[in-house]
């Protein structure tokens, strides 16, 4: 059964930013990285990775997650998990060029990284727009991941698969494709929207668990594909946010909820060992 909840209006502070500190290779590319460990807390801890969104409106792919390890560092200190975020390929001031299987293959280096780096009880992904699409279809097939959360993700990649060149050339304008001559195959690089279909993967996700988040305002991705999302999976949270639009990460009730059911998640850390 997928539980259904709906949170009032509160107005949004403004986000601090705070600076990434390491990186780690993903397919010979560096990928920059904000990791945080609990102070005083020795022990095997749950570890969690927070993955960005595709660049939209104003932003350019260079500012990509900037606010991100602010909540890294905050899940760390007020939940005691070890956690981490990164900038996939052709955003920040990680190497490389946008494309869907690349971040797919980031967020699995990710993982790899994380678990070398802090031995982890257990891996929670959780993703931002199309950060937390990547992370459902990633975490379907990763039996390292415990759980996951998203933050208003689409349902599938039909927009994109439908107008790839408008979205290679708006992939340029913003500075997540850079290399001149990228892709090298243009056809296998559009293919990649219909390889990867978030809403399929959601149901291989199950029966572990699944928060999604979707404001009701959200401008660029439809609550419907929230309803999808939730209902593939079967017993997913699903919380609507009234007023809100597509940028949850500043929402201090969607970051509330998410605090929550991660706090939540920890009494399943010790039954997922690596």
């Amino acid at each position: 059964m997928v539980s259904v909840g709906i949170i009032g209006r509160v107005c949004h502070p403004t986000a601090s930013v705070a600076a990434l500190n390491g990186s780690f290779d993903s397919g010979g590319l560096r990928l920059a990285r904000h990791l945080s460990r609990p102070a005083g807390k020795p022990g095997v801890t749950p570890g969690l990775i927070l993955c960005h969104g595709f660049p939209i409106g104003p932003l350019d792919a260079r500012q990509s997650g900037g606010t991100f390890p602010e909540l890294i560092d905050r899940v760390s200190s007020e939940l005691g998990w070890v956690a981490m975020t990164f900038t996939f390929r052709g955003c920040g001031t990680s190497e490389g060029d946008f494309s869907l299987q690349g971040w797919v293959d980031d967020l699995r280096a990710a993982i790899d990284h994380l678990v070398a780096e802090t031995q982890p009880s257990g891996v929670w992904l959780v993703g931002t727009n199309t950060g937390g699409s990547i992370a459902t279809c990633v975490a379907a097939d990763d039996p390292r991941v415990a759980g996951a959360a998203l933050l208003s993700p689409r349902a599938d990649f039909d927009d994109w698969a439908a107008q790839p060149r408008r979205l290679l050339e708006h992939a340029r304008e913003i500075g997540a494709v850079r290399t001149p001559g990228f892709p090298p195959s243009f056809d296998e690089w559009a293919r990649e929207f219909r390889r990867f279909r978030p809403v399929d993967a959601a149901s291989r996700l199950a029966p572990r668990p699944l928060l999604v988040m979707h404001g009701d305002d959200d401008e660029s991705v439809p609550t419907a594909d929230a309803r999808q999302l939730a209902e593939a999976h079967g017993s997913a949270e699903l919380r609507l946010i009234s007023g809100a639009g597509h940028r949850l990460r500043h929402d201090p009730r969607a970051i509330a909820v998410l605090l929550g059911w991660l706090d939540r998640q920890r009494t399943l850390a010790d039954d997922s060992p690596l």
